[in-house]
């Protein structure tokens, strides 16, 4: 059955993207700079935790920041693609260097209402997205300079995954890798496989030259870190669901796989950072802030 999308790509815009990698958690954070102007956008940043220690650094948002004033750039807009469940946002951190606004997609509210509830976080946490500035539906757009960026709904990894179509780029968060890497994991709570196979037919239904980019790599058998790819080469060469693979054979595959993987190590910290779209915990009276470990609930 064909796929419909909620908006017609265009080509002919070819925005600049820098990727920054953060080796300890394998992410790769984006500037999307569009090539009319000095207007740009953040993707999925990166706050650096020593988990151990307790102790929050932001050497790689700094990067981002240090790049974009030396380019002489504008921030438009900090994108999350999904709630992260392995690293940490810095986008509040950046935002209050840059500006820009930070946008979501609308489904937020569901992963906040879940999660609220595992780290039993109170009536005190909002559950309605207000800590983000835009929450996105399928098909909505915005502009970055004279670029329009276009919004898909990519859910089954987690309820709250978009995919974000700037031109001949798209951000696809965690719903695909590269090739030989290929696809999300499904196990988290609201994440499903049916789902999940069917937000990537949406992703190959765009045009074959698409450029496609990455938010994680793990260098499959020892490869470099590599995070571009196309749809074309995705449909040809994935793993999962390249060769047209079916539905019922992706979700065998894909629910077999992820009852062997563990727990990512940074997902107690990254949920609860990331659904207050990255900001810690309200500090204590004496001005100490506290993550939860809930026991025996993931």
């Amino acid at each position: 059955m064909p796929v419909s999308l909620p908006f017609t790509p265009d080509l002919s815009v070819k925005p600049e993207v820098v990727a920054f990698f953060d080796e300890p958690t394998n992410t790769i954070s984006y500037i999307v700079r569009d090539p009319a102007s000095t207007s740009c956008a953040v993707v999925d940043s990166v706050m650096d935790i020593d988990y151990a220690a307790g102790r929050i650094t932001y050497d790689g948002a700094d990067r981002i920041i240090a790049h974009i004033r030396e380019k002489g750039w504008t921030l438009e807009w900090l994108i999350e693609t999904h709630v992260h469940a392995d690293h940490l946002s810095a986008a509040p951190y950046i935002q209050s260097k840059l500006g820009g606004k930070l946008g979501i997609g609308e489904n937020i509210v569901v992963v906040q209402d879940t999660f609220g509830k595992v780290f039993n976080e109170g009536t005190e946490f909002e559950r309605d997205g207000s800590q983000f500035d835009r929450l996105f539906r399928d098909g909505d757009s915005y502009a970055i300079g004279t670029m329009t960026a276009h919004v898909m709904h990519t859910p089954g990894h987690t309820p709250a995954c978009m995919t974000h179509v700037i031109g001949d780029a798209a951000f696809v968060g965690d719903t695909l890798f590269m090739p030989d890497g290929g696809t999300a994991r499904a196990d988290f709570p609201g994440g499903d496989a049916r789902t999940l196979y069917r937000s990537i037919q949406r992703i190959l239904a765009l045009p074959d030259e698409m450029r496609l980019f990455m938010c994680h790599d793990y260098g499959p058998n020892d490869r470099n870190i590599e995070w571009e790819t196309t749809v074309g080469e995705e449909k040809r060469n994935n793993i999962h669901v390249g060769h047209g693979a079916s539905e019922d054979e992706f979700v065998k595959m894909r629910e077999a796989r992820d009852a062997t993987l563990s727990m990512p190590r940074l997902i107690l910290p990254s949920l609860q950072v990331n659904m207050r779209a990255g900001r810690l915990p309200p500090a204590d009276k004496d001005g100490k802030v506290f993550l939860k470990v809930p026991v025996n609930t993931l």
